[in-house]
């Protein structure tokens, strides 16, 4: 099996659990923190345009989360993974949204949309999931229109693979969680099988959102900017211990 089949394994066996955390997602703090910042950066960008004439690719959909909100919002949203239970689960998530949502099932570093199709691309954590993240933002851009909006969210999931200072970070934060009575994002079954699989991804092992920037702008991609610890207001106070060593950040593009 290839890291690409492993993975979508993997990731096949994580929707119903990764649903629940999308769903306390839904039910929590994080629907209004990212309704109002995607909302903010979307409406600055096309301040002329009504959402229903805006059309978003969210990448990497996973359960839904994001293009549920974003739907509620009134974009023509189109959810894409490539794992058939996550996009089972996003349906399931959506409820009555559901038949406003496009689902796709794809890969993300070869998309199946003509060039210049959306306004607007979303991702969410899922450059560090890529083997190929270079084709997967060169298909992004591919189907940006042009002067469209890309926004990337992710972190350095795994770095503490790579570097005994970030593990012992990591490590800490488990302890936090426990010493809080939380539940802990970082603790499932199977998770093991994600240390192995993010050993063989490239990022793993990049400094980021350096790596991304100067990699958009060595393509000429357009205007990028980068935001570090997007998640101090995006985040639950869960989250937040949960995920204190791996501080979120937005990589924001303007496509020529």
């Amino acid at each position: 099996m290839d890291i690409y089949e492993e993975n979508k394994a993997y990731w096949q066996g994580r929707a119903e659990g990764y649903s629940e955390v999308n769903k306390e997602e839904l039910a929590g703090v994080q629907r209004k923190n990212w309704t109002s910042f995607l909302n903010s950066q979307i409406q600055e960008h096309f301040p002329e345009r009504a959402p229903e004439t805006i059309r978003i690719l969210d990448v990497g959909a996973g359960p839904g989360f994001i293009s549920i909100i974003l739907a509620e919002s009134g974009y023509q949203v189109t959810a894409l993974d490539f794992a058939e239970h996550m996009l089972e689960q996003a349906k399931l998530n959506a409820g009555p949204l559901a038949s406003q949502i496009t689902y796709v099932q794809g890969d993300a570093t070869k998309l199946p949309f003509d060039k210049s199709s959306f306004d607007v691309v979303f991702s969410r954590n899922l450059i560090w999931n890529i083997q190929f993240p270079e084709k997967a933002y060169q298909e992004w851009i591919r189907v940006l229109k042009p002067n469209g909006l890309m926004l990337v969210f992710d972190a350095n999931w795994y770095a503490y693979l790579v570097d005994d200072k970030k593990l012992a970070e990591y490590e800490q934060d488990r302890a936090n969680v426990a010493a809080e009575g939380l539940g802990d994002y970082n603790i499932g079954e199977n998770f093991d099988k994600m240390d192995v699989i993010a050993s063989k991804m490239p990022s793993t092992a990049r400094l980021r959102p350096e790596w991304d920037k100067d990699y958009l702008e060595s393509i000429k991609a357009g205007t990028v900017e980068t935001r570090e610890d997007i998640g101090s207001i995006l985040y639950s106070e869960k989250e937040k211990i949960n995920y204190k060593s791996t501080p979120l950040f937005m990589v924001k593009l303007i496509k020529n």
